[in-house]
């Protein structure tokens, strides 16, 4: 367990890092001050549902400031949604989400506590599931409960809001899951609530609820969402912009080398466990030039493929990225793709938008099409730009799309 850290203005400094609203600061300093005097840790919780297998970069900047105020020794709860994941959170959707299954549940519960290790302490951490309360209310319980918010309140929320009046469908079971999320907050008393801005809602709900059980109200500490390698869009695996920690370190490096240069200091404030002091200091060596971006963005790769598969992963992935990127030489482990004989054709020869969705490189002949058109496609090193170019085939033949995807034809 660590130790409570009795400096408050230590505690505000790194709790204040990267937040976007702490609402309310005054309430979370006399929480602190009262904990301090006590020597009593704040109970902060988080709450995840289980919607999907995987957890991408986005994810992860709650799980950072939760080890955040771990490491200030507090006590983290982390609460795994079986319960909510039922329903599904609607936050920023502009139709009801697909209820997920019990078997889908449990199959995401079991690789999110693998990826959430890799970031908080689990051995310092709870682990609740909120069907253990949730799936204990009568049906009276549920009435009782709903009854302590009108649906005006649920329609000034942003998204009910607009489908409302766009006509679009809203499940009654979609007004419930805030009232859920906030019954979470009283079942386990938090002192905190973490979430990202499109959260807030629910953090809200969590305060009121607490209020109707006669609880002092948590504080709402509410996180930025990440933007994607665009440097636009949000991260999100519908869009391809993400980094999914369970990706290879190969594939975490070399696409930490393409966010745009915006973004280095965001993403070492936001997603790495640097200190607050090595955040600044590459943030004025950046601005004053005294450091290329491309030497940040190098340092913040290596910190992020430690994070997820350890420093002699990251010298690997560092060692056949200057290889490949920097020096032109081929990685040592492309990927074999195996070409059946009807695949190849009679005549041995194939059109090379379709070579290249066969081989996986590309989703459809179309998005081949506007690779080779960008110059980005490469036959054993040649520049290939024909858009009807017709490839000669042989076993062996190495094909490449832009700096990163490689396939080695095998038959």
């Amino acid at each position: 367990m660590s130790q409570l850290v009795k400096d408050i203005d230590k505690q505000l400094e790194i709790i204040r890092r990267g937040t976007a609203e702490i609402i309310p600061e005054e309430e979370l300093i006399k929480k602190l001050e009262r904990s301090i005097k006590e020597n009593s840790p704040l109970k902060v919780k988080l709450g995840m549902d289980p919607t999907a297998p995987d957890i991408h970069l986005g994810h992860t900047v709650v799980l950072h400031k939760m080890r955040q105020l771990q490491e200030l020794g507090h006590d983290v709860v982390l609460i795994l949604g079986d319960f909510t994941g039922r329903i599904g959170d609607p936050s920023g959707r502009s139709e009801t989400r697909k209820q997920l299954t019990d078997e889908e549940i449990k199959r995401n519960v079991a690789t999110y506590k693998d990826q959430v290790g890799k970031i908080l302490d689990l051995s310092r951490a709870r682990l609740v599931y909120n069907s253990t309360w949730l799936g204990a209310l009568s049906f009276s319980d549920v009435v009782t409960l709903a009854a302590k918010y009108t649906v005006a309140r649920m329609l000034e929320r942003d998204d009910f809001e607009r489908r409302y009046k766009e006509g679009i469908p809203i499940g009654i079971h979609e007004f419930l899951y805030p009232l859920m999320q906030g019954y979470d907050s009283v079942a386990l008393k938090a002192d905190i609530e973490l979430g990202g801005t499109d959260q807030k809602f629910n953090l809200m709900v969590g305060r009121d609820l607490q209020r109707e059980f006669g609880q002092e109200p948590q504080v709402a500490i509410t996180m930025p969402i990440l933007e994607g390698l665009d440097g636009v869009q949000k991260m999100s695996k519908s869009l391809g912009n993400y980094i999914g920690i369970s990706e290879s370190p190969r594939e975490i490096y070399g696409k930490s080398m393409s966010i745009t240069d915006e973004l280095i200091v965001r993403y070492y404030e936001l997603v790495t466990p640097v200190t607050n002091d090595e955040v600044k200091k590459i943030k004025d060596s950046l601005a004053s030039g005294a450091v290329h971006p491309r030497d940040a963005k190098m340092k913040l790769a290596q910190e992020l493929v430690t994070m997820f598969h350890g420093n002699e992963a990251a010298l690997e992935a560092e060692k056949e990225f200057v290889a490949v990127f920097q020096k032109g030489e081929m990685p040592e482990d492309i990927p074999d793709v195996f070409l059946t004989e009807s695949e190849r054709g009679s005549e041995g020869m194939i059109w090379l938008p379709k070579l290249l969705s066969l081989a996986g490189l590309v989703n459809s002949t179309s998005a081949g099409k506007r690779l080779i058109k960008q110059g980005a496609v490469k036959i054993d090193g040649e520049k290939i730009i024909d858009l009807e170019y017709r490839v000669a085939l042989k076993s062996g033949m190495i094909i490449q799309v832009g700096k990163r995807k490689f396939a080695r034809l095998v038959f």
